[in-house]
């Protein structure tokens, strides 16, 4: 196979950047939603009404009590990162969680799945990781590896539901690249250099970690029901195939004997 001219890479990269709205309509609106509330906040609020907003649906342990709905919803509608710092690991996280995560692997995943069931992936990750998480931190406080002060520590974005997809989206690589991008997927989380208060890592390490696992987890159990569903339809075929050869007439071209 002739290898794509950069003529020809250009034009695809195009039409998928021209059909996207349309191929992915959930997840298109899902980005133009955070690019309006990155720059509300960022731009539009003042300092003080930023970080109260902030503070208010952060999923940390004081507000997941007072007010869980609100913190949990609300911390997926802002991105924690920068668009403009281009040489700081902030912007190389949105790279990562908005770029790869929603733009590209949430955007396959609802092409692959639906609309619904991408929703519920990208939710499920996210609420599940950030309640996981709050168990830990319970833990952690109990035996004193956590300070007191992360239960009022700010805490929101998408990236727990991000590395639920980015580790779902493992299904849509070749074999040989599914290794080293579970390892990417594992990896990136963990190469902050934070140092560990404890035992465990920070906590928005942990929640990155649990979040991955809910999306491998997921992953193993799509492929497995695939593979059932590719094996039963090879023993429904097979029948099916021998019934349409016909019997096997006997040597010599004769009618078949009778018994």
């Amino acid at each position: 196979m002739n290898a794509r001219t950069p003529s020809g890479l250009l034009t695809g990269a195009l039409r998928a950047v021209r059909t996207y709205p349309r191929r992915s309509p959930l997840t298109f609106g899902y980005v133009v939603l955070l690019l309006i509330g990155h720059v509300w906040v960022e731009n539009l609020l003042t300092a003080d009404r930023a970080d109260a907003f902030r503070d208010q649906i952060s999923t940390n342990l004081d507000n997941l009590h007072d007010h869980p709905v609100t913190a949990l919803f609300g911390s997926a509608l802002l991105f924690d990162g920068t668009l403009t710092e281009i040489l700081t690991t902030g912007f190389g996280g949105t790279l990562i969680t908005l770029g790869l995560g929603v733009c590209c692997c949430l955007a396959w995943t609802e092409r692959r799945f639906g609309s619904r069931r991408a929703a519920a992936v990208f939710l499920g990750g996210h609420v599940l990781a950030t309640l996981l998480t709050a168990l830990v931190i319970l833990l952690a406080l109990r035996h004193g590896w956590y300070p007191q002060s992360v239960r009022q520590a700010s805490d929101y974005g998408i990236s727990y539901g991000a590395q639920s997809v980015l580790a779902l989206a493992t299904l849509a690589l070749p074999r040989w690249a599914r290794l080293p991008w579970a390892a990417f997927v594992v990896g990136w989380p963990l190469s902050g250099g934070g140092e560990w208060p404890g035992p465990l890592p920070d906590f928005t390490t942990v929640g990155h970690l649990l979040a991955a696992a809910l999306g491998f987890a997921l992953a193993a159990a799509v492929a497995v029901t695939l593979a059932r569903r590719r094996r039963a339809e090879r023993q429904a075929e097979s029948p099916r195939a021998q019934g349409r050869s016909g019997p096997v007439s006997g040597a010599g071209g004769g009618r078949p004997r009778g018994r």
